[in-house]
């Protein structure tokens, strides 16, 4: 564990991790069930530094079936999923509490949403900064840097932080 960065707690059979277990990444990310030959096998969840977790049955380190549940109680579902969709574009938040009156607006399914450091974008998972190409988490620790094609899908898709705000002035 010492060589990829990750931190063990359980059992270990020929130095291997072995039984139950967790398991967390250098992301932050963490395994908490089953281990066998030093992989996830049988049942266990990874638990995502955003909130969200994927809870699975997994072999040599595979998962073969399993569920997604983001932070907000959202469940995915990679058939019928009508969440954000071109038909209902509310977020989660929106759908469980209700819209906000008319002219309050809800940026993110976060409310208040994070604030963004000026000249960087909010990617899903962390704030990228277009100058030096690096994405960090929420906490601004390294996790990883942007190649050509991330960075444009950036630019083009999330949502950025201005130097100044903007305010809707009605006409005099």
């Amino acid at each position: 564990m010492e060589v990829t960065g990750g931190r063990y707690y359980g059992d270990t059979v020929r130095s291997r991790m072995e039984g139950p277990g967790f398991y967390t990444l250098p992301t932050g990310t963490e395994y908490r069930g089953e281990l066998k030959d030093g992989m996830f096998d049988g049942e266990g969840e990874l638990l995502f530094p955003n909130g969200g977790r994927y809870r699975a049955v997994w072999h040599r380190g595979v998962p073969t079936q399993g569920k997604y549940t983001f932070a907000d109680g959202l469940e995915y579902k990679d058939k019928k999923w009508h969440y954000c969709d071109g038909y209902d574009r509310r977020f989660y938040t929106e759908i469980c509490s209700g819209l906000k009156p008319a002219g309050i607006s809800q940026l993110t399914n976060l409310d208040p949403p994070r604030k963004i450091p000026i000249g960087c974008y909010d990617c899903g998972d962390g704030f990228y900064n277009p100058e030096t190409r690096v994405i960090v988490d929420y906490k601004h620790r390294f996790l990883r840097n942007a190649d050509d094609e991330e960075h444009e899908w950036i630019i083009r898709t999330c949502r950025k932080a201005w130097s100044k705000t903007t305010e809707h002035k009605p006409k005099p």
